[in-house]
């Protein structure tokens, strides 16, 4: 295949994924399989252009934020938002340190897949008994904020688990049971997370000189697309949430992950 199409074809894969609770790790590992194993720096690169599609979504709520920071309840979502940060950068950084990480292999993460996919369909269960009894709660906690920063840290050990999904439906469980309110909070969250993980990467890369030989085309290519399609798959998430449950997700999850099981024997 055509260099430049497979570097695409990442990008839109990484741009569809990576906001939705389906694994963008777990798909983009499969595509690399057929479209080849890509560098660190295109990684981080199509990361980045997920990243800005969703600043590009939220940009009013973070100026209001930002702007607003005077008013009582701008400041206590903001301070919020910086502590789950400030829990996963700390708590990233350290499981960094000590190599807590399961190896990118195919099996762990159908595993995650599989097991995310029972989560999710818990998780929601029981935030769907409390929102029946309590009424819908779209305020953000203070526990739920810590345990937030907390599943950020349990998604990049566990890889396949999913970002998006390991906090939303802490969230839910934690007490917000307004998928809406869970989903943005989720992703505010994870604005300055992944971005702070984007910088560190690369960073990382420049100190060890992994940059010298890339092929900028693609990667800017693959990157234009990433953003592009999660620009348009976080839009269309947010419309599907307002009426309907995470379900579809996890079966989706579920099936690619057992897939993913029973295809490894043949494989091996």
């Amino acid at each position: 295949m055509n260099d430049l199409l497979a570097a695409l074809l990442l990008g839109i894969i990484e741009g569809i994924t990576e906001f939705l609770p389906v694994s963008s790790t777990g798909h983009l590992l499969i595509a690399e399989r057929w479209l080849g194993h890509r560098s660190d720096l295109f990684n981080i690169a199509i990361q980045a252009g997920a990243i800005l599609a969703v600043v590009a979504i939220y940009r009013q709520r973070l100026w209001s934020l930002l702007v607003g920071f005077a008013k009582p309840d701008n400041r206590d979502y903001a301070l919020k938002l910086a502590t789950s940060f400030v829990i996963t950068a700390v708590l990233g950084l350290l499981v960094k340190a000590m190599g807590w990480q399961l190896p990118d292999t195919v099996r762990p993460i159908a595993w995650a897949l599989v097991i995310g996919a029972v989560w999710m369909v818990v998780a929601e269960h029981f935030a769907a008994k409390r929102a029946a009894r309590e009424g819908e709660r779209t305020a953000i906690s203070w526990t739920t904020a810590v345990l937030v920063g907390i599943a950020q840290v349990v998604a990049g050990v566990f890889p396949g688990t999913s970002r998006s999904a390991a906090t939303i439906f802490v969230a839910l469980l934690a007490g917000t049971t307004s998928r809406a309110a869970a989903t943005e909070f989720a992703f505010l969250v994870g604005i300055p997370t992944m971005f702070a993980a984007t910088g560190y990467e690369l960073l990382s890369l420049v100190r060890h000189g992994g940059i010298g030989n890339e092929d900028w085309t693609s990667l800017a290519v693959a990157c234009v697309a990433s953003a592009i399609t999660a620009f348009i798959a976080v839009k269309w998430l947010l419309h599907y949430i307002q009426r309907h449950r995470f379900t579809a997700f996890a079966v989706y999850r579920a099936i690619i992950g057992i897939a993913l099981l029973l295809w490894l024997p043949a494989a091996a």
